[in-house]
Order: structure tokens, then sequence, then C-alpha cells
């Protein structure tokens, strides 16, 4: 195998936190676990063997899933959850919405409820109630 410099790329925050968390159990870095599950992925999707075919086929209608066997239906349920992942990551369900002429709420990056109206303007619903301060029981005083 070539000896390849690494390059710098940015990749999904949720895979990050995945790879580090699987690297910790394999003992390896989050780096390490993301390139194994890319060679891995890499060599699966080689694969021109006739369940990868059957799996191919179920993706695009032409096999019903109840014909999968139990490993093909895994790679195919991989497949699918992968290719929904990509599609919300690239999706902005607030200007489509808008543009729809929907209104949309949502939580904003303090956990307040939102109000996104069409037009372009939003309004503070209501705010994260944030628990009470508790003040330090003071001594009774002595006589």
């Amino acid at each position: 195998m070539a000896n390849t410099a690494d390059r710098v790329t940015r990749v999904a925050a949720d895979l990050m936190d995945s790879a580090a968390a699987e690297g910790a159990r394999q003992s390896r870095s989050a780096k390490q676990q993301l390139d194994h599950w890319a060679r891995v992925g890499r060599a699966v999707s080689s694969q021109q063997t006739a369940a990868r075919r059957r799996v191919e086929a179920a993706l695009t209608g032409d096999l019903e899933l109840r014909e999968l066997s139990v490993e093909e239906g895994a790679v195919f349920n991989a497949e699918i959850a992968a290719a929904v992942e990509e599609r919300l990551a690239g999706s902005n369900y607030g200007t489509l919405l808008a543009e729809r002429g929907i209104t949309t709420v949502a939580l904003d990056e303090n956990g307040d409820i939102v109000e996104h109206r069409p037009d372009g303007s939003s309004v503070v619903l209501a705010t994260k109630r944030r628990a009470p301060r508790r003040r330090k029981a003071r001594a009774a005083p002595t006589r």
C-alpha cells in the first residue's frame, strides 16, 4: 500500500462523536475509528456479490424487502439510514416551510421557543425556565 499523507477534511459532528465513543471501546483514536469505518465501508460498497446486487435491487424497489436475508436486511437498513442522515444534514426545512407560507416553532440556542413566520420575522414565545438559585441557609444569630 502506498504511503499517503492525511488530508484535512470536515467530518459531521455526530460521526466524530460516535467515532470517539466507539474508538475508545476499540482502543483507537476517533480518527483511527473513522479511518477503519471508511475502509470497511469502501470494501463492502465495492463488492459486487449476489448479496450486494440483491440489496441494491431492494433499494431501487425491484426486490421485495421480505426476500432479503437478515444480513442483507442489515445492509439495506444501514444504506437507508445513511441516505436519510445525508439528506437531513443538507436540508433546511424552516426555509422550505416558510416558502410554503407555514409558520414554524423551534428551540433556539438558549432553549427558548421561537416562532418563525413566513415573512422572515420571528418572536420568542417562551423562554426556558431556569431553576431558581438556592440561597445559602444562614445560621441563626447566637445570643
